[in-house]
């Protein structure tokens, strides 16, 4: 009838590839930075990963709606909203007309161009702080804590607030850009070259921003392991 059945297998789908993964190195709390209203999450419990959650969102609307789904999860919980960053104070946070691609740093042409919806609409200040500072209360005890960072540039960022964090880690997910798609954001082989040298290994990548008019790939979701 024309009807073609996806198996759920890592050699075909990428959440059964990390779900496989998480298992395979026991991930027992996973820190979701940049958790907009919770699509990571709900994903992550889709794949059947049972353990702690951690969501941290800065966009007032989206922290909102975190709220609310992650009521019926007793196993998740959501950070007062807050950005995270490299030092703690007030920044103006960039609000994007689909929400997602909302950042703290100046969206350029390359982003707009590929997906005119992400256009920034407006702005809102937002509390900024390390991760550093909050990660210990959220990891203690844990086996094998895991951070996902999906901060539309700002990643760099984020690493250089969680020195003391990263050590603990036993894996991680980034975004990766090809291109410059935010003022002054580190690209993918900084960003690789950096964990590497923070003892990871680089074990996947899935395309997750394609330019739709040449079919360029300009954004990946690396997936970072310590063995």
């Amino acid at each position: 009838m024309g009807i073609e059945a996806h198996r759920f297998h890592p050699g075909t789908s990428p959440l059964a590839r990390q779900m496989v993964a998480l298992r395979a190195f026991g991930v027992d709390v996973v820190l979701d930075i940049g958790a907009n209203d919770g699509q990571y999450a709900k994903e992550l419990r889709t794949g059947g990963y049972a353990g702690h959650i951690v969501s941290f969102e800065p966009l007032t609307a989206a922290h909102c709606y975190l709220l609310q789904k992650s009521k019926s999860d007793p196993r998740w919980q959501v950070h007062p909203r807050c950005a995270l960053g490299d030092r703690t104070g007030e920044i103006e946070l960039n609000i994007a007309g689909n929400s997602v691609s909302s950042s703290i740093l100046p969206m350029l042409a390359t982003h707009s161009n590929a997906a005119p919806e992400s256009a920034y609409l407006g702005h809102e200040p937002v509390s900024l702080i390390t991760l550093d500072s909050v990660a210990p209360s959220y990891i203690e005890g844990a086996q094998a804590p895991f951070l996902k960072i999906d901060t539309q540039g700002y990643e760099w960022h984020v690493l250089d607030g969680a020195l003391a964090t990263l050590p603990r880690l036993r894996g991680l997910q980034m975004e990766l850009s090809l291109v410059p798609l935010y003022e002054g954001q580190r690209l993918w082989r900084d960003c690789i070259d950096r964990l590497e040298a923070e003892g990871f290994v680089l074990w996947s990548l899935q395309p997750v921003f394609v330019d739709p008019v040449n079919g360029r790939t300009l954004q990946w979701d690396g997936l970072f392991f310590r063995p």
